[in-house]
């Protein structure tokens, strides 16, 4: 069963006053549109949005939102604000969907298993695109992107390429497009000048010695493709 969120229109509409009495009273101001409807202006419990948002499908769950004097609509969770300080939602927008139309959402990546590069050679990985773009049916949205990394080697990539394919969602992202990789970091060690080796004359005539220098290199593999939010507004 879809999970039913129900809106209550709010006075005042749209002005700051009106969703600041509405977050006094404990209710999160919202705000729905679209399939060729005018914005409504609503207030919704946070919890039920905050449940939404923390579940497996996230932003992309697709719920029925039901205010009083419109017909019951499809709709997801396509923004929302939080005050950074209390971390609580303070805003959200909900879009109405039609089932029957393709939408285009972010679709989070779950990397599974340990690489042998990590493993066998001490590399480290590095996940450069934690979503990826996808357009599809909203009944065919994956809650996430599972892939299994553990053959992945040392300097070798993960791309969209190698992200599970199917004829029902289209990735947006270029198919070379890095997803992750893993690297090395190494150091290199500069020693101080052994006994008896040249030393550098300053121009006072005085003679120094370099002292040893401990340097970490950059990643020898570069990241390619692009990074979000979690975060949003």
């Amino acid at each position: 069963m879809p999970e039913v969120v129900a809106a209550k229109p709010r006075e005042g509409k749209f002005t700051k006053n009106a969703a600041r009495r509405v977050r006094v009273a404990g209710k999160i101001p919202a705000v729905l549109y679209g399939a060729g409807h005018d914005p409504v202006a609503v207030e919704v419990d946070p919890k039920q949005i905050s449940r939404i948002l923390f579940s497996e499908a996230g932003h992309n769950t697709i719920f029925d939102v039901e205010v009083p004097g419109l017909a019951s609509a499809k709709a997801m969770i396509v923004d929302w604000q939080r005050e950074p300080l209390k971390d609580q939602l303070i805003h959200i927008d909900m879009k109405r969907i039609a089932l029957d139309k393709t939408l285009k959402v972010s679709v989070r990546v779950k990397l599974q298993g340990i690489p042998v590069g990590v493993k066998a050679s001490g590399g480290i990985l590095d996940q450069v695109l934690r979503e990826v773009e996808i357009e599809c049916l909203p009944a065919d949205i994956p809650a996430q992107i599972a892939v299994d990394v553990s053959n992945l080697e040392l300097f070798g990539a993960l791309r969209i390429s190698d992200l599970p394919h199917s004829d029902k969602i289209t990735y947006l992202n270029a198919e070379d497009a890095t997803v992750a990789h893993v690297v090395s970091i190494r150091e290199e060690v500069v020693a101080a000048p052994a006994e008896g080796e040249a030393v550098a004359t300053t121009e006072a005539g005085a003679t120094s010695t370099e002292p040893e220098v401990a340097k970490k290199g950059k990643p020898e593999a570069d990241a390619a493709g692009a990074k979000k939010p979690e975060a949003k507004k």
